[in-house]
């Protein structure tokens, strides 16, 4: 079809599966929606016989909700589903919810190589080129937005006086892109160059009010600098943009990254895919604030990529109707290529950046192309179900738990039969184990090869197998440290190959090291009681175990009211404050569990230091809510309650929070422990303690010093309510 934007042909535009029939389910509004609400949709995607849900839609990353729980579900029916990694990037552990989940297939974004291109020109003798999907201006008087009244070029504050007429130079930032040259066309403007925060930042074709170019930070700087020795006399034009090829594929500076914020042993995203100035579909009657009555765009985002993999997963499901929704990822996943560079262009991308790589379909008779992978990692509703029991997210019941570990279901994550290995907290020596399943034909044989992580070494074993079609073969991976520094993580892959080198299934590696490996928390219960924890070793030297508490749980009652616009914002009135003194903490937590509110309500918490930095929140589906603190600065900390959802116009609720010292002492002791560390070793700390008051919930911690100074913590939760 003929793509015209802003009426100019932009080119023509077709679906990764244009015979693909496609349905829309309507799960959110302007303001939002429940979660509830998008569950709904996917049961009922999912009854009405989909073969592929794209689900480019995301939210704050946490354990799973009711829509996680819907696509583990719509897994289990044999959907394949593809969703955005989230736009939050290109920081560490950004990812969101639902594309933390490993039954996800869960997409980043990166450049293509072809763009709409124009630039911003003066005869006054320079020239600077951005994407532009706008036509262009004649030469006009050129003034800077700092100087009209907005740098950010915020709507209805802008000078009409200084801006009439003329091409403003606006800066990017808090807020959208699109409502920056709406500023410049409410206050006369002419045309908008518009230029990034940083030089890391993405250059995106919007679909603007007046005719704009988005050029990088460094050639905005000197537009500025030239402003401000011109004066009045500064000119420019804007040039609009053409269709060009550019260098690709690079990592865009939004898509969201690892480590997975929720699951650090599963890799996230699983693979990346074009998500930067997509010729996309547009509706002509968008919210507010949008440009109306075009029927395309150039469009930016994770929700650009996720939708190329849906269409993808069409095409296999197409050709493999009897492929599981695991197998599919897998095979997109061990054909993907490498060859991507991070946001600055010069950098290597590495798993937390693109997963698997980048996705390379090729065409279906040939052999190792995503259509024949040779080899597939399958997983389903057990291994999934005993990965959230090894998680301890409570989303099966124990009963369940215990039946999938007495048939041998693994439930540590990092043994979750995924085509990718990771291993957090690795204390010395760990092994993992996959199975793989041949769909080539007839009787292949496969010969492993590895690129470690630097400052590990790896054993496959067995290093070689033989498969006919449909048969599998379990191998186990040991990765050791030798000399990887703790608390980093460091990536390398495992490449299976076979004999005719016909196919190769590769799968990212990624390793973080630690001095040692211990439970985060363990339970206990009764006034009185005892509990045991085994401690795993990544270094050889000293090791004390010292006890801290246990402390009863302060209890803040109060009503909040319901946020009409359901943003949070600690200053509007829909958030209640509240204030902690600490001094001297080791650890500081904050729990709100659903029995701690009205049913239907979702309570969100978001916590600030003492210098008034957001420095954690908790947002879940529902409320559901905690937030830790480990070494808490001394000051006094604010916890906010916001009312994102309030039946009946506000809600009550109990909000429960502990401050464990940094100094041993209270009612719980350590009864054994070692009193040194060896590497590789694994041995076993008991714990007691009296006076847990009944019908109170208590908490302590174990601490583990070494020769370091405090390594970490094992909480001891007490809950007598």
């Amino acid at each position: 079809m003929a793509a015209s934007v802003l009426g100019i042909p932009r080119g023509v535009v077709s679906g990764i599966a244009p015979r693909a029939r496609v349905i829309a389910y309507k799960g959110l509004g302007n303001l939002g929606g429940f979660t509830s609400d998008l569950a709904a949709a996917l049961d009922q995607a999912v009854a009405d016989g989909v073969d592929v849900i794209n689900y480019s839609i995301g939210g704050g990353a946490s354990g799973p909700g009711a829509d996680e729980i819907a696509f583990l579900f719509a897994d289990d029916a044999g959907v394949f589903v593809a969703t955005s990694a989230g736009n939050s990037g290109p920081g560490a552990a950004t990812l969101g919810n639902p594309g933390t989940m490993p039954w996800m297939t869960t997409v980043g974004a990166s450049t293509q190589n072809r763009t709409f291109q124009g630039s911003a020109s003066s005869s006054d003798g320079w020239e600077f080129f951005g994407a532009s999907l706008t036509g262009g201006t004649s030469e006009l008087s050129l003034v800077d937005s700092e100087d009209a009244g907005s740098e950010l070029c915020i709507p209805g504050e802008l000078d009409p006086l200084e801006v009439g007429g003329k091409i403003v130079l606006c800066r990017r930032g808090a807020l959208a892109r699109v409502d920056k040259s709406y500023a410049v066309l409410l206050a006369g403007g002419a045309g908008m160059i518009l230029y990034n925060a940083n030089d890391g930042q993405s250059q995106v074709t919007d679909i603007h009010w007046v005719p704009s170019v988005h050029i990088n930070n460094t050639d905005g700087v000197v537009i500025k600098g030239y402003i401000d020795a011109a004066g009045s006399a500064a000119i420019a034009q804007v040039n609009g943009g053409e269709k060009t090829f550019v260098d690709a594929p690079y990592m865009a500076s939004f898509s969201s990254r690892g480590q997975n914020p929720v699951s650090p042993d599963i890799i996230k995203p699983d693979i990346t895919a074009p998500g930067v100035n997509i010729l996309a579909g547009h509706s002509p009657f968008p919210d507010p604030g949008s440009v109306p009555g075009e029927l395309f765009q150039a469009i930016s985002g994770t929700s650009m990529s996720s939708p190329h993999i849906a269409g993808v997963f069409a095409l296999l499901k197409q050709v493999h109707p009897d492929w599981s929704p695991a197998m599919a990822k897998s095979a997109l996943m061990t054909t993907a290529y490498q060859d991507v560079m991070k946001e600055d262009g010069a950098t290597p991308a590495d798993p937390f950046d693109f997963g698997a790589g980048h996705l390379n379909v090729q065409g279906p008779v040939n052999k190792g192309s995503a259509f024949q992978p040779g080899l597939v990692y399958d997983a389903g509703l057990f291994e999934y179900a005993a990965y959230t029991c090894g998680e301890d997210f409570g989303v099966f019941t124990p009963g369940s738990c215990a039946f999938l570990e007495s048939i041998g279901v693994p439930s540590d994550p990092s043994d979750l039969n995924l085509a990718s290995i990771a291993v957090d907290g690795l204390a010395g020596a760990q092994t993992v184990q996959r199975t793989v399943t041949s769909v080539a034909p007839g009787n292949r044989t496969w010969t492993v090869s590895v690129d470690a992580p630097p400052g590990y070494s790896v054993q496959v074993e067995p290093s070689s197998f033989t498969l006919k079609t449909g048969e599998t073969a379990t191998y186990y991976v040991t990765i050791t440290n030798d000399s990887a520094p703790s608390d980093e993580w460091r990536f390398g892959s495992l490449t299976w190959t076979e004999k005719n080198r016909n196919y190769s299934a590769r799968s990212p590696i990624a390793v973080s090291a630690a001095l040692f490996s211990a439970p985060a928390e363990i339970a206990g219960s009764g006034e009185s009681g005892s509990a045991s924890f085994n401690v795993s070793f990544g270094y050889t030297g000293s090791y004390s175990a010292a006890a801290h508490g246990l402390e009863p749980a302060t209890v803040t009652s109060d009503n909040v009211v319901q946020d009409p616009d359901l943003n949070f914002d600690p200053t509007d009135g829909f958030s209640n404050q509240h204030q902690f003194s600490l001094a001297g903490a080791a650890y500081f937590r904050v729990a709100m569990p659903p029995e701690a509110t009205e049913a239907d309500a979702d309570l969100d918490i978001f916590v600030y230091d003492p210098t008034g930095t957001l420095v954690a929140s908790s947002t879940s589906g529902g409320t559901d809510e905690l937030v830790e603190i480990l070494l808490p600065m001394d000051g006094t900390w604010s916890v906010f309650v916001h009312g994102w959802q309030t039946p009946g116009g506000d809600s009550d609720y109990d909000m429960y929070s502990w401050a464990i010292s940094a100094t041993p002492g209270g009612n719980m002791s350590v009864d054994s422990a070692p009193t040194s560390a060896s590497i590789g070793t694994t041995e076993t700390i008991d714990v007691s303690w009296t006076g847990a008051t009944a019908s109170e919930w208590h908490l302590g911690a174990v601490s583990h010093t070494g020769d370091v100074g405090l390594m970490g913590l094992t909480l001891v939760d007490v809950d007598n309510r």
